[in-house]
This record gives structure tokens, C-alpha cells and sequence, in this order.
């Protein structure tokens, strides 16, 4: 496997050496007659290098993040006689502010990665650009996606309890990789449950993503299922609402605990269209204001299956399906 051949390069290398032998510094000249005992010794010499240096500069305790403890950096040189000693010296001593500027921009890299994996990609983005003050929303129209799975409680009433963090991450893999595939952004995971918006300004492109990723999801959790089925492992499906409307987007909670999420009735309604898919029956429910939106070519092949009284909603709704075997398999363009 890719891992497995990464994992036995890594052994391989010089770098491996340095951090098993605890030296600091390991230089090679690469003359033909000299043996080459790790792969980049090889590689240099092949493209010409005559002399090859590689340096570690470990971290103190306090600057050790996880497990990024030390920085290497390797140099080679061209030159008939390869380094001369001032230029080895000259590199020792730039090492560490080389690594200082490494370590900063892994830092960052971490940061912005770390964001967008718990708050979302376009939610990180925005915290990681300074957008961090409480109560600051904007107003936005968007598509909202709100799913989760049949039965999760009966599932996790009656499986064992090592079973229950497996199944919810191979379903959240199914889910959020759809949403992402086509443009959305996944804003929340509550339990069983995904939040996630396509908040294009074009709303029937929005519509016809947002179609898509879920023809995706139901796709990716047929193969899934057959998966787990074969391991003996319980299956379920997902439930999915889509609905449209504006909402607020940006940072809502304390001085010491804000989310960066969607807030208003959009919100609600969507919710309480995802709680009628079990009364009806249907794994796929659409808004009438998505109905609206998609078009009209996309419109005739939705079906009214009739309206009904949401919890908390003035108005009852009207909710539709498509019709049968009709999907929306790929996501506009510019999206």
C-alpha cells in the first residue's frame, strides 16, 4: 500500500538515521566509489551532487507540539570538492533560523488545518482571517442540508458499545465527502446528525449541488452498507431534509465559547422537515421553497407528498420527493 511503501521509505532514510542514532548531523561524500546506504544519497548522486548534508535541531520540551518535536533540512552541493568547511559551518549556524521560519509556517498551516476540520472549511477560513467577534453575522441565502441516520438509537441501544464510534465515522464519511464533493460546507455534527449549507448566490445552482451530493450520499452509503453487511457489522441509512432560506452566518455564543454557525428560522424548518421523513417515510425530503428554487425543469420531476403542520412553524408546509429514479448526479459548473 502507499502507506506501507511511505512507512518503509521513512526507515530508509537519512532522516530516520539521525532520529535513531541521535546525532545532529550527517555528511556523505557522493563520489562513485562511495557507498550510498540511504536512498537520498542515491538520488543526489544521480542528479549530479558530489557532497550531501543533512541536520536535525530538536525542540526544547516546551516547544515540542504533538508529535513535531525537531526539524530536518538536508543540503547538497554540485561542486567539485563539495562543501568546503566554512560553507558546513555556514549552514550549522542558519539551521536554526531556517527551522524557527519552518516551525512558524507549520504552525499556521496546522492552525488553518485544525479550524477547518472542526469548524468547517469556510467557517475556518473565516475565524483563521480574524473574523472572531461575537454577535458579527451575515445575512446569506443558502441551501440547507440537515441529515442523520435511521435508527441510531435502537443501533446504539443494542450494539456493543465499540461498534458505536465506528459506524457514526463510516457514515459521516459518506455524508460530509458528498457535501464537500459538491460545495458545501458542513457546519455542525450533533450525534447521528450533519448540518451543512451550499451557499452559492446563484440558489438554483445551490438547488442542483445540493441534489447532487445527495445522490452521492445515497450511492456511497448503498457501497457502505454491503461493506459492513459482509463484516457483520450494523447498517443503517441517512435521513436528509434540503430546504432554502436566509439565514445568519458568523460567530453566536459566550465570551468564552463561541461557534461559527447559521441561525434563524430557516434553521428550524429544516429541522422539523428532517423529523417528518420518518412519519412519511421517505429518506429525501424537499422544502417547497426548494421546489421553488431548482426551477422549473427540475420542478416536474418533484412530487407533492401533501403538506403538513411543522412543530414550531406557523404555516404548514408543503414537502416533496423526487420522483422515482430521477437524481441529479454532477454539480454545476463554477461551483
Amino acid at each position: 500500500t502507499n502507506e506501507g511503501e511511505a512507512a518503509e521509505n521513512w526507515r530508509r532514510s537519512v532522516f530516520f538515521h539521525l532520529l535513531q542514532s541521535g546525532q545532529r548531523m550527517l555528511r556523505r561524500r557522493l563520489a562513485a566509489e562511495d557507498p550510498v546506504d540511504f536512498l537520498s544519497f542515491k538520488q543526489a548522486r544521480d542528479e549530479g551532487m558530489t557532497d550531501y548534508l543533512a541536520l536535525v535541531h530538536r525542540f526544547a520540551d516546551e516547544g515540542v507540539i504533538g508529535e513535531m518535536d525537531c526539524v530536518y533540512s538536508s543540503w547538497a552541493s554540485d561542486a567539485a570538492d563539495g562543501f568546503a568547511e566554512p560553507d558546513v559551518l555556514a549552514l550549522q549556524r542558519l539551521a536554526p533560523f531556517l527551522n524557527l521560519a519552518v516551525k512558524s509556517a507549520a504552525l499556521a498551516r496546522m492552525a488553518g488545518t485544525l479550524a477547518e476540520t472542526y469548524l468547517g472549511r469556510d467557517p475556518g477560513r473565516r475565524v483563521m482571517s480574524g473574523r472572531i467577534m461575537r454577535g458579527v453575522a451575515e445575512r446569506i441565502g443558502a441551501v440547507l442540508w440537515e441529515s442523520d441516520l435511521h435508527g441510531y438509537t435502537h443501533i446504539s441501544d443494542n450494539a456493543p458499545p465499540e461498534q458505536i464510534i465506528p459506524l457514526l465515522n463510516d457514515y459521516a464519511d459518506v455524508v460530509i465527502s458528498a457535501v464537500h464533493a459538491h460545495g458545501g460546507d458542513v457546519l455542525k455534527l450533533v450525534g447521528d446528525g450533519t448540518l451543512a449549507i451550499f451557499a452559492n448566490e446563484k440558489r438554483q445552482e445551490a438547488c442542483l449541488a445540493a441534489l447532487a451530493a445527495a445522490a452521492q450520499m445515497r450511492k456511497g452509503a448503498a457501497k457502505l452498507n454491503q461493506k459492513r453487511s459482509a463484516a457483520g457489522l450494523p447498517t443503517t441509512a441517512v435521513y436528509l431534509a434540503l430546504h432554502v432560506g436566509d439565514v445568519f452566518y458568523g460567530n453566536v455564543g459566550s465570551k468564552d465559547r463561541l461557534d461559527f454557525t447559521v441561525i434563524g428560522p430557516a434553521v428550524n424548518e429544516v429541522s422539523r422537515i428532517l423529523a417528518m421523513s420518518r412519519s412519511v417515510e421517505q429518506d429525501l425530503l424537499l422544502s417547497s421553497s426548494f421546489a421553488e428554487a431548482i426551477g422549473p425543469e427540475i420542478r416536474r420531476r418533484l412530487v407533492s407528498v401533501g403538506r403538513y403542520a411543522l412543530r414550531g412553524v406557523a404555516q404548514p408546509q408543503e414537502l416533496f420527493v423526487p420522483e422515482p429514479g430521477f437524481e441529479i448526479h454532477r454539480t454545476p459548473a463554477g461551483l
